[in-house]
């Protein structure tokens, strides 16, 4: 069952396929920067799932989608529109990624997060992905779902790839393990960037705070923090029955300075185990001291993740 969604949508009308419309939103009703993103040549839309007001800017290929979409998540304490319009030099990396996607081929959805994520005791983790395993129900997959079956679907122009693709970098990249497993055959691939295992860690008040690994009871910004002999505390995973499992590949930087290398190898780790196809993770190791520097996106992620997005386009997904 799709949940309720409300639609408000600047350069493309989803009236015909969304439960209800709302009005056009006036331009100064929206943040600077999706406006200038709409400037740019992307598309807003407003949807409100779960009672929680949700943001999507999307923007695609003139024409057919040959390559299909790719779905990107910001990471924790960011927003959406800053991969489209870089309004800061970290920024960048990640706004010449999707100009250099759309460039391709693929159509991209930038996903904004809620800021109503709370830890295991209640407390507000801050704008950050509910990628965690917890009692309550999550607040982030039944966004994602719609996206997957019903927003992409809709806006996708006949004759396009079908594939669907995630990534995501930091709080993102643990969403997209979290959202990979959990759709499962709904996705084609994924590459999560500069994160690690959404069902081995835990968080503790906001993105400011702090987030330990579930096994060590280490910060992951501790060298070594997810390394341990056995995961006996690593929570059950979603779509254990889903087949295909969908391909993966890991980006990360040696040296990142936030979430400890060590975090991203243990989610491999558990991916492995759950039989999940892989590429060899992309490591980079250069600028040899561990920074917030480092874990941010990088430029030399653009290629080699198109490239293996694009490796994995089944026939009856290439038009």
């Amino acid at each position: 069952m799709i949940p309720r969604v409300t639609t408000t949508l600047v350069g493309l009308l989803l009236a015909a396929f969304l439960s209800t419309t709302t009005a056009q939103p006036l331009p100064d009703a929206m943040p600077f920067q999706e406006r200038q993103c709409i400037k740019r040549g992307w598309h807003v839309l407003m949807l409100d799932i779960g009672a929680i007001p949700r943001r999507i800017l999307w923007k695609g290929p003139e024409g057919v989608w040959p390559r299909g979409a790719i779905i990107v998540m910001h990471g924790g304490g960011g927003h959406h529109f800053q991969f489209c319009v870089a309004n800061a030099r970290t920024l960048a990396p990640q706004v010449k990624f999707t100009e250099l996607a759309v460039t391709k081929g693929f159509a991209v959805f930038l996903l904004e997060s809620s800021d109503r994520v709370t830890d295991n005791e209640g407390l507000p983790c801050g704008k950050v992905w509910d990628d965690e395993v917890r009692d309550r129900p999550n607040l982030d997959l039944p966004f994602i779902g719609t996206v997957i079956r019903t927003i992409i679907p809709n806006a996708r122009p006949p004759g396009s790839s079908e594939a669907v693709f995630l990534t995501g970098l930091s709080s993102g990249g643990y969403m997209t393990l979290r959202a990979a497993t959990h759709f499962g055959n709904l996705i084609t691939a994924f590459a999560p960037i500069s994160s690690g295992d959404p069902y081995g860690w835990h968080r503790v008040k906001t993105v400011h705070g702090l987030g330990y690994d579930n096994e060590t009871g280490k910060q992951i910004i501790e060298p070594g923090a997810c390394y341990a002999k056995n995961h006996i505390n690593e929570k059950p995973w979603d779509g254990k029955d889903i087949v295909p499992k969908p391909i993966f590949q890991a980006f990360h930087h040696r040296y990142d300075g936030i979430n400890d290398l060590s975090c991203m190898e243990k989610a491999i780790t558990q991916l492995r185990k759950h039989d999940y196809p892989e590429v060899s993770a992309f490591l980079l190791d250069g600028n040899r001291r561990r920074s917030l520097g480092n874990h941010f996106w990088q430029d030399a992620y653009n290629e080699p993740l198109l490239e293996f997005f694009t490796r994995q386009l089944r026939p009856q997904q290439v038009p």
